[in-house]
């Protein structure tokens, strides 16, 4: 299983540039989409809404204005769960999630990595 980092950052200050890192440390499976393509601790940063396989989790670094072009996608990957961090709140899109049967979490992937409470199905 794997975790989706959605607005992935080249930037070594963003905290979803943070997240990938922490997350690939951890030996989480990464894919991340961003609007630029690159590298950030060994994960490619993808540009395209690709149909990856067997995405656990979903954690968000977009504003909810932003989020509205993915909600399809990230509905069509069938996620357990997405995570959003502080500034991606969106209360309509949790509906739409809990519709499809995918839980939302309002919480800090850094934070969650940081005392452990990150799991995934491997965890």
């Amino acid at each position: 299983m794997k975790t989706l980092v959605l607005g992935a950052s080249l930037k070594p200050h963003r905290y979803s540039n943070l997240a990938i890192s922490k997350l690939a440390a951890s030996g989480e499976e990464v894919v991340a989409i961003g609007l630029r393509k690159g590298m950030v601790a060994g994960i490619t940063i993808d540009t395209d809404k690709i149909d990856y396989q067997d995405v656990e989790t979903v954690t968000l670094y977009l504003n909810p204005k932003r989020q509205v072009a993915y909600y399809d996608y990230i509905i069509s990957l069938k996620p357990r769960r997405v995570i959003f961090n502080p500034g991606t709140e969106n209360p309509e899109f949790y509906k739409m999630l809990q519709e499809n049967g995918i839980i939302s979490e309002v919480a800090c992937t850094l934070v969650l990595l940081s005392t452990n409470q990150y799991q995934t199905e491997k965890s």
